[in-house]
């Protein structure tokens, strides 16, 4: 009996430890507010103290107004929103007033980025955020001026990457799609989601490639094929469209006639992102051969991460399944900010793979990565 006793005694004092030995680790993901601000206050402050654009040379790529600084603007407005940072907005603030307001209009330098040209959008979604916040009409007033010429003019409607006045390239998902929702929600006008579904489902129809779920950049890649044979599929356009899909999905309404499509799309294509996931957590330049593109890619892994974040925080994707994706997405993510905030590994402006370093940064993927710890933010109640 005393032998028996014994027994007892000592399970009793071990089944805690063996309990603890068999049960997972409590999840560390997502972190903690506290943790996810310092870090996004860190990234936003050093490129904010970090900011330049040129007057003088290709102000499509590199002005104040050019599609490069709108997704870095996009980026800081979605912070400052969520962190009520009023530095943040004073700085957003003086870019428009420095801009004037004004929609880019370069056109006699620059004669292909015409008023269709859908980069030349991307300013109106950072002017149209500001307008929610300030409600003021010069916030507001160039960028319908813009989408109602578009759309009382129409353009050539030729899907070939030469031809702007067409969203011919996939990224421009991105750029001009979420200006058209966005002003339909202002204006409560469905005159803006029609053009925009019409325009958005003529690029889909257009670039998506229904077997392997993702998007060509643009025509020129129809037939081209990377080194190890298969197709090419840009890291950064497709991420361009991931965000594109958040980014209209946050505007349109619940019972919009439109959503269902969009909520579709999103439920394919995201999930098809995550399986091409790289076991490092980043995606890299080309989709389907990263051995000729070993290194990380950050800008399109912030924009894939803003999406996985964005559909597990609306349901549009199981949480079980996903979440630990975008945990090593953000893992890794973090792992490309240096010690002063500084984001590394970003690939140049361009429309397909190219090779990165750690040292390469832009603001567009700044902005990206704004917009992906915003919908991480959230996720903590």
């Amino acid at each position: 009996m005393k032998m028996f006793t014994k027994f007892v005694i000592v399970l009793f004092l071990f089944l805690p430890a063996a309990a603890q030995a068999v049960n997972p680790p409590c999840r560390t993901f997502p972190p903690a507010k506290s943790e996810v601000k310092a870090l996004m206050d860190k990234v936003a402050g050093w490129q904010t103290g970090n900011f330049t654009y040129s007057t003088t040379h290709n102000s499509h790529d590199n002005g104040i107004d050019s599609w490069t600084n709108a997704t870095l603007y996009t980026g800081i407005s979605e912070w400052a929103k969520i962190s009520g940072d009023s530095v943040l907005y004073q700085w957003l603030i003086n870019i428009g007033d420095t801009n004037t307001w004004a929609m880019p209009s370069n056109f006699a330098r620059y004669p292909k980025y015409q008023l269709y040209h859908a980069d030349e959008l991307c300013m109106g979604q950072f002017y149209l955020r500001m307008f929610d916040v300030y409600g003021e009409q010069k916030m507001l007033r160039a960028v319908k001026e813009r989408v109602e010429w578009i759309m009382t003019h129409p353009g050539d409607t030729t899907m070939n990457i030469s031809n702007k006045q067409s969203w011919t390239w996939c990224d421009a998902l991105f750029m001009a799609s979420p200006v058209y929702a966005h002003l339909a929600k202002i204006e409560t006008d469905n005159k803006y989601l029609c053009f925009m579904d019409r325009e958005f489902k003529r690029t889909w129809s257009f670039l998506y490639d229904k077997e392997n779920k993702l998007f060509f950049r643009d025509s020129s890649y129809f037939g081209k094929k990377e080194a190890n044979g298969k197709k090419i599929f840009w890291g950064r356009g497709n991420g361009w469209v991931a965000a594109a899909l958040v980014n209209l999905l946050k505007l349109l309404p619940g019972d919009s006639v439109y959503k269902p499509f969009y909520d579709d799309l999103f439920r394919e294509f995201v999930p098809r992102l995550a399986e091409l996931q790289n076991p490092d957590g980043f995606w890299h330049a080309s989709l389907l051969d990263p051995e000729n593109y070993p290194f990380p890619e950050t800008s399109a892994t912030a924009l894939i991460a803003y999406a996985l974040a964005y559909g597990i925080n609306q349901e549009l994707l199981d949480k079980e399944e996903y979440l630990p994706v975008l945990e090593k997405t953000w893992r890794a993510l973090v792992s490309a900010v240096n010690e002063d905030g500084k984001l590394g590994w970003v690939q140049p402006i361009g429309a397909d793979p190219q090779k990165v370093t750690a040292d390469m940064t832009a603001h567009y993927g700044v902005g990206a990565f704004l917009l992906a710890g915003s919908e991480i933010y959230r996720m903590q109640h």
